[in-house]
């Protein structure tokens, strides 16, 4: 009986990884040798080579940061949000506390006056973007209309005192304290002003400021002096 023989067989690529294979006897019998058979090596796909890891591994989640992270498109979104928000807040502008409410700060104004608490609601807003204010009742030990600079400083400061000393807010809560007072800058020539005072102990900041003087008729000054008689 004639005996056969598989040749070898070379594929074309010259970076081909060799494999030994034995062909099995049935397709040569009489044969104890095995054929060298030449697979050729597998190439990487052009169009995932340089792909990041994260992107590749991660899937749709990947593809979602990656867009997320991209600098035009953030400015796009915050845009986006920014238009959303006017829009909301023009039609019903008693939204823009909850919308910009939020945030890490975390401000108690020394007052429950909601003319006082929005004003500064909407000063940290509108520097920080979002941050929560709320007010507490403070109180103090001066007399119900304060007159002059001294009476005014010491009435925001007693306010911020108390909420601290009777344990309405922590001695580490950020505060910002108003306290209207009247002065005669000239003769019979009273004004309104507002001394305000802004704490954070953590940060181990304290300022003192005055607002703008408005002017106060003087029979409005004479009218409160009189009830206090």
């Amino acid at each position: 009986m004639p005996s056969f023989s598989a040749p070898p067989v070379t594929g074309v690529l010259t970076t081909g990884v060799t494999q030994q294979t034995s062909v099995p006897p049935s397709l040569a019998p009489g044969t104890g040798s095995g054929s060298t058979i030449t697979f050729p090596e597998e190439r990487e796909d052009p169009r995932v080579v340089g792909m990041p890891m994260e992107a590749s591994a991660g899937g749709l989640w990947g593809f979602i940061k990656g867009v997320a992270g991209n600098p035009m498109v953030k400015s796009v979104l915050d845009k986006t949000k920014h238009s959303v928000e006017t829009m909301i807040t023009t039609l019903d502008p008693g939204m823009a506390p909850y919308i910009r409410s939020g945030g890490e700060l975390d401000i108690v104004v020394t007052s429950v006056k909601e003319v006082k608490v929005a004003a500064i609601r909407d000063a940290f807003q509108e520097v920080f973007g979002m941050a929560t204010v709320t007010g507490e009742a403070g109180q103090s030990n001066i007399a119900p209309q304060p007159v002059g600079y001294a009476a005014g400083l010491k009435g925001a400061q007693e306010r911020i005192d108390s909420l601290r000393r009777t344990g309405v807010i922590h001695e580490k809560q950020p505060a910002v304290s108003v306290e209207n007072f009247i002065a005669e800058l000239l003769p019979d020539k009273w004004f309104d002003i507002g001394c305000l005072i802004v704490e954070d102990p953590i940060h181990g900041i304290h300022l003192e400021t005055f607002t703008q003087a408005t002017p106060v008729p003087l029979e409005y000054v004479q009218q409160e002096e009189m009830l206090e008689e």
